[in-house]
């Protein structure tokens, strides 16, 4: 492990500060490139998650993709967690601290406001982020390509009413260009240009040359985050500031969400015998969320100055730092959760390209 992964942590902390600085003191440059967005969608985003994710799906031998069965109850108990678990329990965990333990430090005004805002965070699955969290736990890459993909499609179907029981609206708008444009940006296009690229690759100098392109492209992948984080912060860096306490609050229950959820997939994992690199990303994709569209969602239904759409920023404010702490978390436990699973039930590992090291 370099000298750059090795202090990742501090890293991270420094581009919170950094970016909610700067955001605050210097805002014009952020608002300039937070309005570069099509359907919310944030193109400079964007493009930091292509330098992200396509060195990871690099890793991805698509032939290798029909193995994937073999991990199905990896697969199912991600399903469980993402549809039939999170939605359900941040719609507790939104009344419990908001409607409770918080209710007398909040407006009271727009409290049924940010529960909502939290359901919608919950009802949607991460796409694009989980690819990143994955590899830095040493993930089954082709089982974490299959299962966003699966999850993309129930979304298509099963977002509208999940939302509409939850929140108690007959009506919900979907915002299906967010939907449409992020899947495309962040699964589609990737996939099809690191096949591509892989492709080449392996034509003109095979396994080594790949091997040497994954080497090279690790710390571009890492510094496109650390970026990333910084212009997320930037983005609300007076909000931040301005009301720090309401801030905290909302992030209270997420927090206490994705450590619940992910915690649960990972032990249900581990319950049924399925090997560390399906188990970690399974947790990771089950704790992690879709906040490009719950966002959108939020402004569509509730206005852009509502607390709705508060409570969904903080998620985006929330989502990086809290989960590279589940992948620590994931990576420190991995000879524990190995060490109790017989080996007769374990599944064999899909043939795949060599993923990098747990960090």
């Amino acid at each position: 492990m370099g000298f750059f992964e090795r202090y990742l942590t501090l890293w991270v902390a420094a581009c919170i500060v950094i970016g909610t600085a700067l955001g605050h003191w210097l805002p014009g440059p952020f608002t300039a490139l937070g309005a570069m967005e099509v359907a919310r969608v944030n193109l400079p985003v964007a493009v930091l998650i292509w330098l992200m994710i396509v060195p990871m799906l690099l890793r991805i031998d698509l032939g290798a993709m029909r193995q994937v069965s073999r991990h199905w109850k990896g697969i199912g108990v991600t399903l469980f967690i993402n549809w039939a678990v999170k939605p359900f329990s941040m719609a507790l965990l939104a009344w419990l601290f908001l409607r409770h333990v918080f209710a007398g430090y909040l407006p009271a005004e727009q409290v049924g406001s940010y529960v909502a805002g939290l359901i919608l965070l919950a009802a949607a699955p991460c796409t694009a982020m989980v690819f990143v969290w994955s590899n830095l736990c040493g993930g089954e890459p082709n089982f974490t390509l299959s299962q966003v993909a699966i999850n993309d499609g129930i979304m298509v179907v099963a977002f509208a009413p999940l939302v509409a029981l939850l929140l108690g609206v007959s009506a919900i708008t979907v915002p299906w260009t967010t939907l449409v444009l992020s899947v495309g940006l962040y699964i589609v296009l990737p996939v099809i240009g690191a096949a591509l690229l892989r492709r080449a690759i392996l034509a003109r100098g095979g396994e080594t040359a790949l091997a040497e392109w994954l080497r090279r492209l690790g710390p571009v992948s890492l510094a496109a985050l650390l970026v990333t984080l910084t212009l997320l912060f930037g983005f609300q860096g007076r909000q931040i500031l301005a009301q720090p306490l309401v801030i905290a609050m909302l992030a209270v229950p997420i927090l206490v969400q994705v450590y619940f959820t992910s915690g649960l997939a990972y032990l249900l994992n581990r319950w049924l015998g399925v090997e560390h690199c399906v188990a970690g990303p399974s947790a990771l994709i089950g704790a992690s969320n879709f906040f490009e569209l719950a966002v959108a969602a939020a402004v569509s239904l509730f206005g852009l100055n509502s607390g709705a759409a508060l409570a969904t920023v903080v998620g985006v404010l929330v989502e990086v730092p809290v989960m590279l702490s589940v992948v620590r978390i994931v990576n420190r436990s991995k000879a524990w959760y190995e060490g109790a699973t017989p080996a007769r039930r374990r599944m064999p590992r899909a043939h795949s390209e060599p993923s990098s090291r747990p960090r």
